[in-house]
């Protein structure tokens, strides 16, 4: 499989300024290239192709208005015409219901807050002996490697993010040697606001939130950028504060996420989730803490980590109603609201923490081989049957309520 590895880059001042011309020329190239393609569009001609976009660049070259596009890699041009053709592939499939539907290719502006350029081999970049990238026509970038790459990189991307920060990342091929030694537990999960994941084995995990930790700190800076004139110096220098520390919260977050994940994959055989509406969540009055959570790029990571290291990973409809059943016997009795956290069994008695119960209601909807034990189920007081008065029926197995682990 495919595995994207990202690293902080440094550039100099003469690689940034260089690293600037590379990201205007492609993004010139970009919007050139969709203004062929739009005019033919409106004059009713065919669909411009990818090699004859490849000709009209090579002559633009050629003239005094676009000769300046010489002074970069040729490739990352020829990677911005692809990107624009991977644009238009990703609308027409969308159209065709091939995949969820986007909106058409839109022309970029020289002041979004990110921008990126793409290296293949051809380019001949490589990485130096000393440990930095030498990418073609802008030097040698320093580089902070905090981990080595699996195998060799087939192409490198160079970003620089809303925060004025550089990143190169590249992507390599790895082989089924990482898959890891077989194991015995298999876990369901149930992702909420109140703990952030909630285990069939009776483990919660907190929810960090780390927006809502960082919100003082951010509404500060956005109030410091509000008050700044428009196009100015400081502006720009408050805009970088309130990038930087929007950055730092999503930074957080993606650690939490990556370690949190991987213990999970490490720890078990399988792993049954939830899908989740998190679109539809995000539209109501909780949004901000549903955005806080990032359930689907924890999922996200689930899912390839269990592709890269032999586990099993399945996802159950949203429909289920994991919430409505007892795990111990089964039976149904409908729907309750959010504030009712414990509930009992009008069946068998059994009294249940909702979370935990959904938890084993979705790994059992997976497949997963789970014991009602990890419910918490805990026998009530039911009347007995008139054929049962006198008797001493089995006690039923109980278990004691276990804390959540730490923080990742």
């Amino acid at each position: 499989m495919q595995l994207r590895y990202g690293f902080r880059l440094y550039p100099n001042g003469p690689q940034r300024s260089a690293l600037a011309r590379a990201f205007g020329c492609a993004r010139v190239v970009f919007n050139d290239a969709l203004r062929v393609r739009e005019d033919a569009r409106a004059a009713g001609l065919p669909f411009v192709a990818l090699g004859d976009l490849s000709k009209r660049l090579t002559s633009a070259k050629k003239t005094t208005e676009r000769a300046w596009l010489t002074e970069v890699s040729s490739v990352i041009l020829q990677q911005s015409l692809r990107d624009l053709d991977s644009a238009y592939r990703n609308f027409f499939d969308g159209l065709k219901g091939k995949r969820p539907k986007t909106g058409p290719p839109r022309f970029k502006s020289k002041r979004d807050t990110r921008q990126a350029i793409r290296f293949t081999a051809n380019a001949g970049w490589k990485i130096t002996p000393g440990g930095k990238l030498r990418l073609p026509k802008v030097g040698d970038v320093a580089v902070k490697w905090s981990r080595t790459l699996p195998s060799t990189p087939t192409t490198v991307t160079v970003i620089k993010d809303s925060a004025g920060r550089y990143f190169a990342s590249f992507v390599v091929e790895t082989g089924p040697e990482e898959v890891l030694p077989p194991t015995t537990p298999e876990v369901g999960i149930d992702l909420g606001l109140g703990h952030f994941a909630v285990l069939s084995n009776g483990r919660k995990i907190d929810s960090p939130r780390f927006l809502r930790r960082a919100e003082r700190q951010l509404k500060k800076a956005q109030r410091s950028l509000s008050r700044k004139d428009k196009g100015s110096a400081n502006q720009d220098k408050a805009r970088l504060r309130v990038a930087r520390a929007h950055a730092r919260v999503a930074d957080a977050r993606r650690e939490f996420h990556h370690q949190l994940s991987t213990k999970l994959i490490r720890e078990n055989q399988a792993i049954a989730v939830e899908d989740l509406a998190v679109k539809g969540l995000a539209r109501t009055r909780l949004a901000k803490s549903v955005h806080d959570a990032g359930w689907s790029q924890f999922v996200t990571m689930l899912e390839y980590k269990a592709s890269r290291y032999g586990r099993a990973f399945v996802r159950i409809g949203r429909f289920e109603p994991t919430s409505q059943v007892c795990s111990a016997c089964g039976v149904q009795d409908g729907p309750k609201p959010l504030h009712v956290r414990e509930w009992t069994c009008g069946a068998c008695g059994a009294v249940l923490d909702r979370d935990i119960n959904a938890a084993v209601n979705v790994a059992k909807a997976a497949g997963l081989v789970v014991s009602a034990r990890g419910a918490q189920v805990r026998p009530g007081l039911v009347p007995a049957q008139r054929d049962e008065a006198g008797t001493h029926p089995k006690p039923r197995p109980t278990t004691a309520r276990q804390a959540g682990i730490a923080l990742l």
